[in-house]
């Protein structure tokens, strides 16, 4: 029997929705599910996916450029939208998960559907009269034809395939190995960190795979084998997935995740003229019994028994939801709310100005996936006559970096900071993600600086500068994302109930969704703004020796550090909020 279903490892009583579940439907036993050798498969199925979806996306400027004909800030675009899509979609990928498929079903449905994508992007790209005639769009003498009609046409449906399964895919692919470790016993609590770090080192290895072995496929095969190795490496993945499936243990969706929490809202709206209690955490200890039946106006629903749930001070307009007034509409679950309904969803008002202060990062993050390897394509990439570094490959550098790092990380920095700071984390979630976001201003600056001496030697002499002046930005970038990705997933994840950890985790996902978009809209922004005082604006010509991206990088360098002193406050506005433990009714009752 699954340990979670009778206690924690305190011995308390735990939630009956809390018992984990085989593939079969039966109660999990702690010997045979669940543990990192069940997380295994999950991240083999991470490490294959991303591997896929890297390779296509990192290198997907070049094809929508060279291939298709967009110009180049539209082929900017085009790729941050489909980032930013693949993203975004993350959260009707967590929804599904919790409420109606549960993540296992979630991640298989959407993986094939993830791997049509990559065939007919293949196939497209295969076929010439699936694409227009081929033309130089660097020269200025080439009148290159814009792919339209049903030639866009089938290559959106693909595109935006691949980002239906993958977004889909991302926050139960975390959501369920982490679900594989039970987070109230300390010991795996620590096991949850190490997957954590576990998830993102898998990560590095498909980006780093996808960005050397699959981007120089692209490059010496055509884009057309490269779409088929993807969709080789997404069929890996699947397979992955499936093997390890008698292993998992499993969460029950619930039903819809959204329906109590906006029963809260129109229960505390209803009740806006009532007071709350002044000391919510005597109200909670009131039990559900007979003797102590005498919650009335001003007391809070006894029958919202949340065991050990933390109650937060937070949003104390959303508590009067679990007033009972004595009312026909007393049992009505839109006029009375339990506190773990309550507690929901203050949780996600609570995190959203954490999530908010990570878009500026993902928005840096746009640029390196777009501008930087143009910026890589206008420089010298040669390491010899007969061999060249493929620009989208750039990107690879910090990930070699971080497949050293991250074990460092965790087997010597990890342990040092729990002795320092006496308890088991060492860094919390949210010292990492502040650290990261501080980090990634200067990726920015070095970015700037480079490009900024790029373009004179270019404009004085028509030398290209080597392609390894713009290493450091992706260096100092990947260090900062190895504190500010890890950091939000485990801060989400820890933070969610149960129920909603797929669906809390794809807000980190949605996070990276609104970077890209803010990308495409300073982008086009920018470009109206600085058309006034130049020909085309900052970034509005296809050649980088004419537009001022140096310019840009400043300006993103800027909104970082504003962006760093806001997560500043809203970091100790979260961490200083007065937290009350929720008494156990039971050990209550014993007490007496």
């Amino acid at each position: 029997m699954d340990i979670e279903r009778r206690q924690n490892m305190k011995g308390e009583p735990m939630m009956a929705d809390e018992v984990s579940v085989d593939w079969r439907g039966r109660p999990c036993e702690p010997n045979k599910h669940g543990g990192m050798r069940a997380a295994v498969f999950v991240l083999g199925i991470q490490a294959f996916e991303i591997m896929a979806i890297a390779a296509v996306g990192n290198n997907l400027i070049t094809y929508v450029f060279n291939e298709m004909h967009f110009p180049l800030s539209k082929a900017a675009n085009i790729v941050t939208n489909f980032v930013g899509t693949v993203f975004l979609l993350s959260l009707f990928g967590g929804f599904l998960s919790d409420s109606y498929l549960g993540s296992f079903w979630t991640m298989l449905i959407f993986g094939f559907v993830e791997l049509s994508g990559f065939i007919l992007l293949s196939v497209q790209a295969h076929l010439p009269q699936l694409r227009p005639p081929q033309c130089n769009m660097m020269s200025t003498e080439s009148h290159c034809v814009e792919a339209k009609g049903i030639k866009a046409t089938i290559f959106f449906i693909a595109l935006y395939l691949v980002a239906l399964g993958s977004g889909c895919l991302k926050p139960n692919m975390i959501s369920h190995g982490a679900d594989q470790f039970i987070k109230d016993d300390p010991k795996q609590s620590k096991k949850l960190s190490t997957y954590f770090n576990s998830a993102y080192f898998s990560f590095c290895v498909g980006e780093l795979i996808a960005l050397t072995v699959l981007v120089w496929v692209q490059t010496r095969s055509g884009m057309d084998v490269g779409f088929g190795v993807s969709a080789a490496a997404m069929g890996f993945g699947l397979v992955s997935l499936i093997s390890g499936m008698v292993f998992y243990r499993n969460k029950r969706p619930r039903g819809s995740i959204f329906t109590p929490i906006a029963r809260v809202f129109v229960a505390a709206i209803t009740k806006r003229k009532l007071v709350c209690p002044s000391n919510s955490a005597i109200a909670h200890r009131c039990s559900n019994n007979a003797a102590h039946d005498i919650i009335s106006y001003g007391g809070l629903d006894p029958s919202s028994n949340v065991g050990h749930l933390l109650h937060t001070e937070k949003f104390r307009f959303l508590d009067k939801a679990c007033i009972r007034i004595h009312t026909e509409d007393d049992e009505n679950p839109w006029r009375l709310c339990t506190v773990r309904e309550v507690e929901q969803a203050k949780i996600l008002l609570s995190v959203i100005p954490i999530f908010a202060c990570t878009i500026i990062f993902n928005t840096v993050l746009a640029q390196l996936q777009t501008f930087s390897v143009q910026q890589a394509s206008s420089m010298d990439t040669r390491l010899s006559p007969s061999f060249s570094i493929p620009a989208a490959s750039l990107q690879s550098i910090p990930y070699l970096l971080l497949l050293a790092l991250v074990p460092l990380y965790e087997t010597s920095f990890i342990p040092f900071a729990r002795k320092l700071a006496n308890n088991e984390h060492g860094v919390t979630p949210l010292q990492r993600i502040g650290v990261g976001l501080l980090t990634v201003t200067l990726s920015m600056l070095s970015a700037a600086l480079v490009e900024k001496r790029r373009r004179e030697v270019h404009l004085d002499s028509g030398r290209l500068l080597s392609v390894f002046w713009i290493a450091p930005q992706f260096v100092i970038f990947g260090v900062s994302e190895m504190f500010t990705a890890v950091g939000l997933i485990e801060f989400f994840y820890t933070q969610s109930l149960v129920g909603m950890q797929s669906f809390l985790t794809a807000m980190t996902y949605c996070s990276y969704s609104f970077g890209f978009y803010l990308s495409s809209v300073l982008v086009s922004l920018v470009n109206r703004i600085t058309s006034a005082s130049s020909n085309k604006g900052w970034l509005g010509d296809n050649d980088l020796n004419k537009d001022r991206l140096d310019l840009f990088y400043w300006m993103l360098g800027g909104l970082s550090l504003l962006n760093f002193f806001n997560y500043l406050y809203w970091a100790r506005w979260y961490s200083n909020s007065p937290r009350l433990l929720v008494p156990n009714p039971t050990v209550d009752e014993e007490a007496k």
